[in-house]
C-alpha cells in the first residue's frame, strides 16, 4: 500500500486473489439466508470466554430493552473462572428471567465453545471474549452455527489471520448474520458528534493527532505455577504472550489507535517504532518473563501524510495518562480524556486546550458506549438491518499489530506488507489441547522477547 492509497482497492485484490485463505472458509457454504430474531421474540445468548470483559458484555446483553435476552450457556478452558463468573451474572440478574445457565450448559475446555453454541438456534447471540488467537476458531463455528456474534477486540494479532477474518466476515454476509466488533468507542454519542464536527471544519484540516496510554506495569507474568501445563499457564496469562493477543500494545492500545483513525476518517500506511525493556523484576524479586515491551513510541503516517504519534508505558511510579488528542489548522479536539468512558470529548479555537479557547463540548453525563453497542447490535438483528463490524476490527486490529510489529523489529513495517506477511504466532491454535505444546517455551528461565535489529520478525 503506498502513501498514496485512497481507497481499499489493493485490500481487496489481495483479498480477492487469495486462495488459500478462501478455501480454509469454503466448509461455511454460500447459501445465503435470513437469520434474525425468533419468532418468540426471545434472543438466546451464550457465553464463549468468561474473563472480565465476557461478563461484562453478557450482562450488557442481557441489559438491552429491545429485546428479550437471557444468557443460556458458559463456556471457558478454566473451570474455576467460569464459575467465578456464573456467580458474578446470577447473583447480579438474580430475580429476572435473564439468566438460566445450569451445570449441564456450563462447559470447560477446549471444545467448550461447540457445546455451548450448540445450546442456541440460528439467529442467537454468541459473545465471543476468549484471547483473540482464538477469534477465527470460535467465529468460523458461529458461523456454520448460523448465529449472530459479540465479538471482543482486538480480533486478529497478524497478518494471517486479519485475511482470514476478512474472508470468513463476507461468510456472514452471506448468511445475514449480524457481528459486532467491541470497539465500542464507535458507538459514543460523544464521539459521534464530535466526527461530525471534525469533517465539518471546526478545527480545520487535522494536521497531527497524539496518543497516549501510560500507567502502572501490568501484562507481566512469570513462569507456569506448580500444576499448571504450560499451554493453560500461557492462556491464563495471554497479554504476557504475542501469540495469544498481540501482548498489551495490541488488547491495550487498539481503541486509541481506531478512535484517532476514525476522526482522520483514513487507516495509517505504514508505523516507524522504538521501544524498550527496563525493570524485569519488582521490588519483591520477582522476576517478569513476559514478551511485552515496557514503553512504546509509535509514530503512525496516513496517506495524505499526516502522522499519528501514539505514546504507550506499563512502568509504575511514572505520570500516567491516558487521552486522545487531535490538531486541526484550527484548533484542537479532545477525543478521549482519561479513560474510553466518559470521554468528555470537547473542541478548542487553538491548540492551548484552555478552559478560555473552549468551542463545545459534549454534554455529561453521557451514555455508556458499553452498553450502546449492544443496543446498536441487537436493534440490527430484530429490525434485520445489515450490520457487521469484523472488517472493520479486523482492520484496526491490523494497524495496531503494525504499530506493535515496527517497535519489536525496529523496522519500518507498512500495512501492504503485514497484511501480505506468512508470518503466523499461532497456525496451529484451532488444534490445540491443555497438555499439547504451547506456541512459545521458556529457555533458560526466560521467554523469548523481542530484539530490534536482530530479529525481523516476532515470537
Amino acid at each position: 500500500m503506498s502513501e498514496n492509497r485512497k481507497g481499499a482497492t489493493p485490500r481487496r485484490e489481495f483479498l480477492k486473489t487469495s486462495g488459500k485463505i478462501a478455501a480454509g472458509v469454503t466448509l461455511l457454504g454460500t447459501s445465503a439466508r435470513g437469520v434474525h430474531a425468533a419468532e418468540s421474540g426471545l434472543l438466546q445468548v451464550a457465553l464463549v470466554g468468561c474473563g472480565g470483559r465476557g461478563t461484562g458484555a453478557a450482562a450488557q446483553a442481557l441489559s438491552v430493552t429491545s429485546a428479550p435476552t437471557k444468557l443460556v450457556a458458559m463456556a471457558d478452558v478454566f473451570e474455576q473462572k467460569l464459575a467465578v463468573r456464573h456467580k458474578t451474572l446470577s447473583k447480579q440478574f438474580e430475580n429476572t428471567d435473564k439468566f438460566d445457565v445450569p451445570a449441564d450448559r456450563q462447559f470447560v475446555g477446549f471444545d467448550g465453545y461447540r457445546k455451548a453454541m450448540d445450546c442456541l438456534k440460528p439467529g442467537d447471540i454468541v459473545i465471543l471474549a476468549t484471547p483473540p488467537a482464538f477469534r477465527w476458531v470460535h467465529f468460523t463455528y458461529a458461523i456454520q452455527k448460523g448465529l449472530n456474534v459479540f465479538m471482543e477486540k482486538p480480533v486478529t494479532v497478524d497478518g494471517p489471520t486479519t485475511r482470514r477474518m476478512i474472508e470468513l466476515a463476507k461468510k456472514a454476509d452471506e448468511k445475514n448474520l449480524k457481528v459486532g466488533v467491541g470497539l465500542m468507542v464507535r458507538h459514543c454519542k460523544g464521539r459521534q458528534q464530535l466526527k461530525e464536527r471534525i469533517d465539518g471544519g471546526e478545527i480545520g484540516d487535522i494536521i497531527a493527532m497524539r496518543g497516549y496510554r501510560m500507567a502502572q506495569r501490568s501484562a507481566t507474568c512469570g513462569p507456569p505455577p506448580e500444576g499448571m501445563t504450560e499451554v493453560m499457564h500461557q492462556i491464563a496469562k495471554f497479554h504476557s504472550f504475542l501469540w495469544a493477543s498481540g501482548g498489551l500494545y495490541s488488547d491495550y492500545f487498539i481503541h486509541q489507535i481506531d478512535e484517532l483513525s476514525w476522526m482522520k476518517g483514513a487507516w495509517p500506511v505504514k508505523a516507524h517504532a522504538l521501544g524498550g525493556r527496563h525493570y524485569r523484576e519488582d521490588a519483591s524479586g520477582n522476576k517478569f518473563l513476559d514478551q511485552n515491551l515496557d514503553t512504546y513510541a509509535v509514530e503512525y503516517t496516513y496517506p495524505d501524510g499526516t502522522k499519528l504519534f501514539y505514546n504507550g508505558r506499563a512502568m509504575s511510579g511514572c505520570h500516567n495518562e491516558f487521552a486522545s488528542y487531535v490538531h486541526g489548522t484550527k484548533g484542537t479536539a479532545i477525543v478521549s480524556t482519561s479513560a474510553h468512558h466518559p470521554g468528555k470529548v470537547r473542541t478548542f479555537k487553538d491548540q492551548t486546550l484552555e478552559p478560555g479557547s473552549q468551542i463545545w463540548a459534549f454534554p455529561q453525563p453521557e451514555p455508556n458506549p458499553y452498553q450502546l453497542e449492544w443496543n446498536d447490535l441487537v436493534d440490527a438483528i430484530i429490525n434485520d438491518k445489515k450490520y457487521n463490524e469484523v472488517e472493520r476490527g479486523a482492520t484496526a486490529s491490523l494497524v495496531t499489530s503494525m504499530g506493535r510489529m515496527a517497535a519489536h523489529t525496529g523496522n519500518i513495517v507498512t500495512y501492504d506488507q503485514i497484511l501480505a506477511s506468512e508470518h503466523e504466532f499461532a497456525p496451529d491454535v484451532d488444534k490445540m489441547t491443555e497438555d499439547g505444546p504451547a506456541p512459545v517455551e521458556i529457555k533458560d528461565g526466560v521467554y523469548p522477547v523481542p530484539m530490534p535489529g536482530i530479529l525481523k520478525t516476532e515470537y
